[in-house]
């Protein structure tokens, strides 16, 4: 049996440039010759004269809850729901039949022509850094926030893969903010921290007396998000029995309280997360195909941090611009981040992603004693000073640190305080750092500092501190 291959998820090396959405078109003509237009780009469109259907057809010859449409992978279906007066398509009666474009619906005195309306949607990156509470500056990550841009305003359910901490909810938040329905609730629910015993009460409700412990009836979180949008995060740890559950609520927009009997209508949109490669868990047997496909209308891939490390700058001026720990009255208390702590953030691997670089932006903060964060600030994991220390304590060697470039000694580190060490090993550094890029450039300031995203005037200050250029380490620039 042939190996199915999966489309790959936007954001991904072989992922496609634009994305293809298949919307519902409805023509409704009236006996009078009324003509009116309909396009649903959810994927389950219901029929009847109730308030709640997506298209209410005032005919007395329509049942409340008449008819259903929805999308099944490219094809879609039209399915009676035991209305009075049957659905008709093409003068044949059907109690479910598979719809193409063209083909003419009769429910009761109301004529509905059904076409299958295809968009294609040129994914380019987005001209802006930053969008809702997303930000980044790398082709990767505009290419998301235009992907986002795109798909937020239609209805289409939405998979975001990627690392734990890549900001996940971050994402679903804003496409529920760039939506129709951001007036109305956005709900988490993170499947891997709930007991799988306690999902379904907890996604869907339950009645009173329906288990041990339910004294009493309780809405569940489908009920609760209605009109709005539900998140459902680490939807790779699911269990295999519970998915047909949720399937059935995403194709027949109802659910059933557990112990209870009676549908009730929901309207919800679905925005699902995993740090799991779905498609892989599908072929492996831990998850359905078709839940696979009802949910991947559109996948979108987060990039980890170590791979939009140009990033990490924007990201911490935006945390230290929103988090309440950097807050002294209406200002910020740190502004920014020190030349030597920003090579540090930059040179280090993130494996917690952007949730880690939040926690070590709040800690330096609290550390920070000017309006700068400082390398001292950092974590020794990161600027590697603890490292450094363990290592020459335990070889005693005395080698420099950058082997025989004329950086300090090991033993000298060792033997003197941090800051002292520090500044040995940091002067070291610069000078290293700086005459490399200058070598380089053929001794070209502006062309080095622009290299370096280091501003000129300061990049100059430091070349002369070390006698790299001429002039005094004090000078003023006359630029």
């Amino acid at each position: 049996m042939a190996e199915v291959n999966y489309p790959a998820a936007l954001g991904t090396p072989n992922a496609p440039s634009s994305l293809m959405l298949r919307r519902t078109r409805l023509v409704r003509t009236d006996p009078d010759g009324t003509v009116a237009e309909y396009i649903f780009d959810q994927g389950v469109v219901t029929l009847g004269s109730m308030d709640d259907n997506d298209l209410v057809i005032d005919d007395d010859q329509v049942s409340r809850y008449h008819a259903r449409i929805h999308q099944e992978s490219d094809d879609f279906l039209i399915e009676d729901l035991r209305s009075t007066n049957g659905t008709w398509i093409n003068r044949v009666r059907i109690r479910e039949a598979w719809l193409k474009s063209g083909s003419v619906i009769r429910l009761g005195n109301t004529q509905l022509r059904f076409n299958i309306q295809n968009e294609k949607v040129e994914l380019t990156p987005s001209l802006h850094e930053s969008l809702g509470g997303i930000v980044g500056k790398t082709e990767s990550m505009r290419k998301l926030m235009g992907a986002i841009e795109k798909v937020a305003p239609t209805g289409a359910t939405v998979v975001l893969e990627g690392e734990t901490g890549t900001g996940k909810e971050v994402v679903a938040r804003t496409v529920h903010q760039l939506s129709m329905r951001a007036n109305h609730p956005f709900i988490v629910f993170d499947c891997g921290a709930v007991a799988q015993n306690l999902i379904e009460s907890e996604l869907f409700g339950h009645e009173k007396g329906s288990f041990t412990g339910a004294l009493a009836s309780r809405q569940g979180l489908f009920e609760i998000s209605h009109g709005g949008t539900i998140f459902l995060d680490e939807i790779g740890e699911l269990a295999l029995d519970l998915q047909p559950k949720l399937l059935r609520a995403l194709e027949q927009r109802e659910i059933r309280r557990v112990g209870g009997n009676r549908p009730i209508k929901i309207d919800v949109r679905v925005v699902a997360a995993t740090n799991r490669d779905l498609a892989e868990e599908v072929k492996a047997g831990r998850f359905r195909e078709d839940l696979f496909y009802r949910l991947g209308v559109v996948r979108l891939k987060l990039p980890a941090l170590r791979e939009r490390r140009d990033d990490i700058p924007l990201l911490v001026q935006h945390m230290l611009r929103v988090g309440s720990f950097n807050r002294v009255g209406d200002g910020q208390r740190v502004k920014g981040l020190s030349f030597e702590a920003r090579l540090a953030l930059g040179g280090y691997d993130w494996p917690g992603n952007v949730r880690e670089l939040g926690n070590v932006v709040e800690r330096a903060c609290s550390f920070a004693e000017g309006d700068l964060i400082q390398l001292e600030d950092l974590p020794d994991h990161i600027t590697g000073f603890g490292q450094a220390r363990t290592r020459r304590s335990e070889t005693q060697t005395t080698e420099s640190l950058h082997g025989q470039r004329g950086g300090p000694g090991a033993q000298l580190l060792a033997d003197q305080t941090f800051k002292i060490a520090k500044e040995a090993w940091l002067g070291a550094f610069e000078k290293e750092y700086i005459g490399s890029l200058l070598g380089r450039h053929s001794g070209n300031l502006s062309q080095a500092a622009r290299e370096a995203d280091v501003d000129r005037k300061h990049f100059r200050r430091l070349a002369r501190k070390y006698d790299l250029v001429a002039g005094r380490p004090d000078d003023e620039d006359e630029d």
